[in-house]
């Protein structure tokens, strides 16, 4: 999960999209399990962090965002949909 800061809201007006890059939580430890360049998630409490940030923050992101786009898709969708958002 990507860090958030308190007060990020207030550059939103900046931007013309809001952009949640989302995954099913099965398919974020399915990643983390199974990557190699950081060991970050192989631990059970780390996993556990994760799915409680996933449970608590990411409904906030969702509620402020204009655009939730799921990357479980093949990663030429999410990249062809973050495109035709310009």
């Amino acid at each position: 999960m990507a860090g958030c800061k308190s007060n990020q809201g207030k550059f939103y007006p900046q931007f013309d999209h809001i952009v949640l890059l989302s995954a099913p939580a099965d398919v974020l430890l399915a990643r983390i399990a199974t990557r190699t360049n950081n060991p970050y998630g192989k631990r059970p409490e780390e996993r556990a962090a994760i799915l409680q940030h996933l449970a608590d923050v990411e409904p906030r992101l969702r509620a402020t965002a204009t655009v939730e786009i799921d990357t479980s898709a093949p990663i030429e969708t999410v990249v062809q949909q973050l495109e035709d958002l310009t």
